[in-house]
């Protein structure tokens, strides 16, 4: 083998161990309760030394969250049944020393948060807790299902796991017969 085959595949190796980490990465948990499917999840080790430099630097920093509840579909194309996006972003302010924390799903800001606490910060990026995607009704007992989710960083130079920008998950669950 050539030395250029061989530097190409080593590249495809090092690319493909890099993606199955950022998987393991992304933890998502998905459950039906109070007649809805919510979802919850961490972006573990998200919060770079890129993102906290973004967000000392003064630049409004922002996570989204692509979120799809997809039926599967056996030999067919899976359906998607609801899709959701939530952001959430954090614009520092170097005079106070203060994180201005804003939460929107679907565009609608659901919550706000001013403070000086790094560690909130970090939890408020990089984590959702019980976000509602769609209630139950709109769902077949019989099928099963998963939540994908991709998340992404602005701004670009704010990498996600210090080497991409993008991480995408997916967890599957099945209602309670």
């Amino acid at each position: 083998m050539g030395r250029k085959v061989m530097v190409f595949l080593a590249a495809v190796l090092t690319v493909g161990a890099v993606l199955g980490r950022a998987a393991e990465s992304l933890r998502i948990l998905p459950l039906v309760r109070d007649d809805s499917v919510i979802v919850s999840l961490e972006l573990a080790d998200a919060y770079t030394s890129e993102v906290r430099e973004a967000i000392s630097s003064g630049l409004r920093t922002t996570f989204t969250y692509d979120v799809d509840l997809r039926m599967i579909v056996p030999a067919w194309v899976d359906r998607t049944v609801a899709t959701a996006v939530v952001s959430t972003s954090d614009q520092y302010d170097n005079l106070t020393r203060r994180h201005s924390l804003s939460r929107s799903v679907n565009g609608r800001v659901e919550e706000s948060l001013v403070t000086e606490d790094e560690a909130v910060v970090r939890r408020w990026l990089t984590s959702l807790s019980a976000v509602s995607i769609c209630p139950t009704s709109r769902l077949d007992p019989s099928r099963d299902y998963y939540v994908r989710i991709r998340a992404s960083a602005r701004p670009h130079g704010a990498s996600l796991l210090g080497w991409a920008n993008a991480v995408t998950g997916q967890a599957r669950f099945r209602l309670a017969r």
